[in-house]
């Protein structure tokens, strides 16, 4: 039985935005998902587009999805969800060397989110101590957390992703 391609990229891609969602809220209640050092559990997820296209809609949308459902301001959630779609566009530029897939949303969230910290919701602190917290955030969630979630993921060769 072969599957439509066209569907198999948004049924992904739903999938991802949905466990994106899932994922920050639960952050959000633990109380990691906002403030000046994010513990974003769904930011590991940014790895995806190693895997997959539909990864970058994905994170786009469940990022999107998020920052509106969490309550923040729209500075953030113009700002947010552009990073990880920055993001998660660089991942895909490095799917070739997967290892380094983690580094562009890192990249992304260090350079945007401290001004949204700082300028929108004035957060006391300057931006360079912003772009530490945020990078310290973005690090254990993209970079180790993501590498794990890659790394369980690539032991399923049989798992077909949308091209």
């Amino acid at each position: 039985m072969r599957i439509n391609s066209k569907v198999s990229f948004i049924s992904q891609g739903a999938i991802i935005a949905s466990l994106y969602v899932a994922l920050t809220h639960v952050s959000n209640l633990l109380g990691l998902a906002s403030g000046a050092i994010q513990i974003r559990l769904s930011e590991a997820l940014t790895i995806l587009p190693v895997f997959t296209p539909s990864a970058i809609p994905g994170l786009f949308i469940g990022c999107l999805i998020s920052n509106l459902t969490t309550g923040c301001i729209p500075w953030d959630i113009v700002g947010g969800s552009c990073a990880t779609l920055l993001g998660a566009l660089g991942t895909y530029a490095l799917r070739k060397c997967p290892y380094a897939g983690s580094v562009p949303p890192v990249i992304a969230n260090v350079v945007i989110v401290p001004f949204v910290l700082a300028y929108a919701y004035g957060f006391e602190g300057t931006i360079p101590y912003f772009m530490l917290t945020v990078g310290i955030g973005e690090i254990i969630c993209c970079s180790v957390l993501g590498t794990m979630l890659m790394t369980a993921l690539r032991r399923y060769n049989g798992i077909r992703w949308a091209k």
